[in-house]
């Protein structure tokens, strides 16, 4: 057994209380071991998703304990691809809050960016409900510690506010834990598959009760409108490099609503049928469209972003709902890219609040290093409303193309064509504002010279463009792998054969022996 799979999980872990006890008053060692902990798990990761690329699912059992008796870790291609995403990311954040001086605000950030990096993994790499609840669990203590960082009563209010929301998800998912658990005996979600399309059809309502729940928990998680007020003053009052890593603990959820609802629940079983077709559709729906009218009326620039953040994941939750293996894929490919082009933008928002007195969009004198700010707002601006040549362009024209056979085209066409015009209309007022009419306000007699940015924060604003750059120059193979994985997760059999299949301590007996 390999244990190379665990090592996203066991790094950070590690690494976390290493910092707290041994570096607590030396920020430069923290610095540096969080850095190397990063450029590891990044290491580690891109190996995981380069075993898993041959279609290999790699199984971890903890205590060498069979399935389902004891918890598993497994990579396929989607997890190992979001694992990798997540690592990335990870370090263009940490250079961005090393570089702006952020992480030296408060004495644990480094200890708890690493317990965050080690929750997120966890939850993709889980192989049983109870464990990605637990996993949910260390995402929403890390990132509660992480939004307060540096204090503020504004910043603290958020967070009460964000973890008074998650709690209420956590408790609905303990619900629907116990459902399952009640109709089927098990939470390991191989298991889970199997017992499921044994019930039978006449008793399935306590199974259709925990499938809802489940899918309302994974909506928060995912800020799926009309269950995503806890996003918008959450995300604008944390610390930019927090609310850049943020970005993808939405995609936790549309990653479970992937898993759980192509294994578990698939579109073809009748006791859920319709469930996310049309009602998860019409709510995705209801989320691009918000989300972008919030753009569009957004008076602070960190507002306008995570208003472009909660119209991004109505886009991917349309791809998802649609649950076909075209529209999965093309629902992988944006994905990638509506994650990293959040990251850029809340790290722009920074790069601008540095050297302006508020993030309210009325003209003032212009900021430090104007020109080369306004050069990555636009580029990050053009990334998330989807224009081209940026991959937010080819995402949008593949999940159009993924609608073009359903009987939802219509109203997917029409809401994300509208949708991407009206973001295009916000995000360009905002630019303008900020840096345009800049030009027409002078700046007070007595006023000092505005600071230029951070080089080591532009240069992490400039790795995430470069990685959008690439997302949109390897379109082809990317999309290529993306339709390999959704084939994947639609045929989940070798998936389940190999969690419940690999010999352990209490596994079933082989005939003959």
């Amino acid at each position: 057994m390999s244990h190379w799979i665990i090592l996203p999980v066991m790094l950070p872990a590690l690494v976390a209380p290493f910092i707290i006890l041994a570096a607590r008053y030396h920020i430069g060692i923290q610095r540096v071991f969080s850095i190397a902990g990063v450029l590891a798990l990044i290491a580690v990761a891109a190996g995981l998703a380069w075993q898993a690329s041959d279609g290999t699912i790699t199984l971890y059992q903890l205590g060498d304990w069979a399935a389902p008796f004891g918890i598993v870790l497994v990579g396929d291609r989607l997890s190992t691809i979001m694992v990798l995403l997540t690592a990335v990311l990870a370090l263009m954040v940490l250079l961005y809050a090393i570089g702006s001086g952020w992480d030296d605000r408060g004495r644990h950030f480094h200890a708890l960016f690493q317990f965050q990096l080690m929750g997120i993994m966890g939850a993709f790499l889980t192989g049983d409900l109870f464990n990605l609840f637990v996993f949910f669990e260390v995402l929403l203590i890390a990132s509660y510690g992480l939004m307060i960082h540096s204090g503020g009563n504004a910043r603290l209010r958020a967070g009460v506010q964000y973890v008074l929301f998650n709690l209420i998800g956590s408790t609905l998912f303990l619900f629907a834990l116990g459902a399952i658990y009640a109709e089927t005996g098990t939470l390991n979600m191989a298991d889970l598959a199997q017992r499921v399309q044994a019930i039978d059809a006449s008793e399935t309502v306590g199974i259709r009760v925990a499938a809802v729940l489940l899918l309302l928990v994974f909506a928060i998680k995912a800020a799926l409108v009309p269950l995503h007020f806890w996003l918008p003053s959450s995300y604008a009052e944390a610390p930019a490099p927090v609310a850049a890593l943020f970005a993808i603990m939405t995609k936790v959820g549309a990653y479970a609503i992937i898993r759980v609802y192509t294994m578990v629940f698939p579109p073809e079983f009748e006791a859920t049928a319709g469930l996310h077709g049309d009602w998860l559709l019409a709510f995705a729906l209801l989320s691009l469209a918000l989300g972008a009218a919030g753009v569009l009326a957004a008076q602070k620039l960190d507002r306008m972003v995570t208003f472009a953040v909660i119209s991004s994941m109505g886009m991917v939750m349309v791809t998802i709902s649609l649950f076909t293996p075209e529209s999965i894929a093309a629902a992988l490919y944006y994905i990638i890219h509506s994650t990293l082009a959040a990251a850029t933008l809340f790290l722009i928002v920074d790069l601008v609040k540095s050297s302006r007195p508020h993030l309210e969009l009325t003209p003032t004198p212009a900021i430090g290093g104007a020109v080369l700010v306004s050069a990555l707002f636009f580029a990050g601006a053009i990334a998330m409303a989807g224009l081209p040549p940026l991959s937010g362009f080819i995402g949008k024209l593949l999940i159009l193309q993924a609608s073009f056979s359903t009987d939802a085209m219509t109203w997917v066409f029409a809401t994300v064509l509208i949708a991407s015009l009206v973001n295009v209309v916000g995000l360009s007022r905002a630019g303008s504002i900020v840096f345009w009419k800049a030009k027409s306000v002078a700046p007070a007699a007595d006023a000092p010279e505005p600071q230029k940015p951070p080089a080591l924060s532009c240069v992490a604003v400039g790795g995430l463009l470069a990685l959008l750059t690439a997302h949109t120059v390897f379109a082809g193979p990317i999309h290529g792998y993306m339709t390999t994985t959704a084939a994947q997760l639609f045929a989940p059999a070798p998936y389940i054969a190999t969690v419940l299949d690999t010999p352990g301590k209490l596994s079933k007996p082989k005939e003959g022996n």
